[in-house]
């Protein structure tokens, strides 16, 4: 499958694979792991939805992304609607949701809630984990979660090249352990030892990062 580029430079070989080659694949998903994982390693987030019969619902995203922070602003990619997306469909119904970060030990809790359960199951019960409601939030969250926050939904794009939906919600509240916080607003992350996911199975921990000064284009930055 695709062809060769030697690269003489470094000795290595690289392998091409162009535009036709991917619509060509017959196995959609090699595809879909493949395109996955050129986007890298992002933070597993697990979105906690209510329907209109109050049925809760936790699943697994790798998708979200920061708008804005005045006004506190984030978005989410929701796949085409070829199989029922109750995550979505109880957002537009009930209009709030939460995002949740773990620990890196429930890995298999997380993975778990990605499974196509029945709209009457939730994924709370069915994946070992606890849900729990804050400030009146018709939404809930993740008890287990040591960093977690409320959303509003804000709009819904609709992209029609793939069929995919990009959600919007703002940022109602914000709730963490005491110790994830720096003074000057920071999250070190590291602290509470994020699931971080690649592809569509595959979990990572995060390593202990190093922070520099604020770039200038006439300073070299220095390690904080």
């Amino acid at each position: 499958m695709g062809n060769s580029v030697e690269q003489f430079r470094s000795g290595n070989i690289m392998i091409r694979i162009t535009k036709k080659e991917l619509e060509a694949m017959t196995d959609g998903r090699h595809r879909a792991r493949l395109i996955n994982c050129l986007s890298g390693v992002k933070t597993a987030i697990l979105i906690g939805t209510v329907n209109k019969e109050n049925q809760s619902n936790v699943a697994v995203f790798s998708s979200l992304f920061h708008l804005g922070a005045n006004p506190a602003l984030m978005g989410f990619i929701v796949r085409p609607d070829v199989s029922p997306r109750h995550t979505y469909q109880n957002i537009l119904d009930r209009g709030e949701f939460t995002c949740n970060i773990l620990g890196s030990k429930f890995q298999k809790s997380i993975h778990h809630t990605s499974a196509r359960f029945s709209e009457d199951q939730s994924e709370f019960k069915c994946c070992g984990l606890e849900e729990e409601y804050i400030d009146g939030f018709v939404a809930p969250f993740v008890k287990e979660s040591p960093l977690k926050w409320s959303m509003s939904l804000v709009r819904v794009v609709d992209i029609p090249e793939n069929g995919t939906h990009m959600v919007i919600g703002a940022v109602e509240g914000i709730f963490m352990e005491k110790d994830v916080r720096a003074s000057d607003g920071f999250l070190n992350l590291y602290e509470i030892d994020p699931c971080l996911v690649s592809g569509l199975d595959c979990y990572h921990q995060v390593k202990e990062g190093q922070r520099y000064s604020y770039a200038k284009p006439d300073q070299v930055p220095v390690t904080l």
